[in-house]
């Protein structure tokens, strides 16, 4: 697809300001998901009784929408989206209230909420549309010294992670505390509160271990894989272990047969044993292309705005990629996350996709003033 620079349409304004690299790269990452996710789930599904191809008929039913979302969003000016992440934020915070009286408890969490048959995870829309909106706010306090805008930022993170425990889902309140002290930092944070506030990250990591028994207990298997079940990490770490350098082979891994989470949380696990470290390498390597592409260009943007959003939803992207494959290897203890754009999940893939567009809007070359009053 070519367009000339002289194209003033839509599209070709577009073609020649957004960062194709990126683009490329997830991609890239939307590809190998793709493959993984023909890999692992036609096992999985039988294992449970479906049929082969419901997993990947249903990845790819979300995958369309979630493209199309990404393509659109990344078409905004930066007005525009921080109107979308307002209008997302409010929306996921009615969900995120709703699914603690609506949503069906599954071991022992409530994280689900049912629309016709269509189930949705609304943590997942809180993430990316919490950055946003707190990041208006951060900009906002730094511009108009009078706005409480930090203040409101804390606020709405203490709103968001409070509805996020009583599901509970600690990983989830991990990743909006990293968005909003990350964001928090660059607007300008003297350095005691700086100390301050990791120590009570440290405070607060000690009071999840004594509060949610499910956190010490993966805490525990963690630090003394005997004191419980680590069936799911031992195996995966095998996976690996059989897979070598470059695999046994598409089709030919073992470990889908009998890992329950084959297709989501531990996906990376059948990436190295049916196609080595060489392809786990890459997936690496892609994540720290996209975060670090994104970062790179934030470095001559002088709207602090733009430069909190993306900054927050490039932090979101990273972390998670490596929560999940921390997790996969026992580097930490487990947690249930998928690793974005390759792990089966309709609500993960169009949440990411919202987030991945607004990166890319964001981060478009401008000229001048060009977009930011649109």
């Amino acid at each position: 697809m070519t367009f000339g620079r002289t194209d003033t349409s839509v599209i070709g304004r577009w073609w020649w300001t957004v960062d194709r690299w990126t683009i490329a790269a997830l991609f890239s990452l939307i590809g190998i998901g793709i493959l993984l996710t023909m890999a692992a789930s036609p096992a999985v599904a039988d294992r449970i009784g479906a049929e082969s191809f419901h997993f990947i008929r249903r990845q790819f039913i979300f995958l369309i929408p979630a493209l199309a979302a990404m393509t659109a969003v990344s078409l905004m000016s930066p007005r525009q989206v921080r109107r979308l992440g307002v209008i997302g934020f409010a929306g996921s915070t009615v969900l995120l209230l709703a699914v603690l009286f609506l949503g069906p408890e599954v071991k022992g969490a409530t994280r689900w909420i049912s629309f016709g048959g269509l189930s949705i995870q609304p943590s997942e829309f809180a993430k990316p549309t919490f950055a946003v909106v707190a990041a208006w706010m951060f900009a906002e306090s730094r511009l108009n010294p009078g706005f409480p805008g930090k203040a409101v930022a804390t606020a709405l993170f203490g709103l968001t992670a409070l509805l996020l425990l009583l599901q509970p889902d600690v990983g989830q309140t991990l990743i909006v505390a990293a968005i909003w002290g990350t964001q928090f930092f660059l607007a300008g944070l003297p350095m005691v509160l700086v100390v301050l506030l990791g120590l009570l990250g440290l405070a607060g990591g000690i009071g999840a271990y004594f509060t949610f028994g499910h956190v010490q207990s993966r805490v525990d298997r963690f630090l003394d894989p005997g004191a419980g079940d680590a069936y799911q990490v031992m195996t995966a770490l095998n996976a690996f272990k059989n897979g070598g350098i470059f695999g046994r082979g598409p089709g030919e891994g073992r470990v889908k047969m009998v890992l329950p989470d084959a297709h989501t949380d531990f996906i990376l696990a059948v990436a190295g044993e049916e196609f080595g470290i060489a392809l786990c390498l890459v997936v690496v390597a892609l994540f720290a292309f996209i975060v670090l592409r994104g970062f790179s260009r934030l470095m001559k943007e002088e709207n602090l705005f733009v430069v909190l959003a993306s900054a927050g939803l490039l932090v979101q992207f990273g972390l998670q990629a490596i929560i999940n494959m921390a997790s996969t290897l026992r580097l930490m203890p487990t947690k249930g996350m998928t690793l974005p754009f390759i792990s089966y999940g309709g609500s993960s893939m169009l949440a990411l996709a919202l987030g991945m567009g607004m990166v890319l809007a964001l981060t478009r070359k401008r000229y001048g003033t060009e977009g930011l009053d649109q």
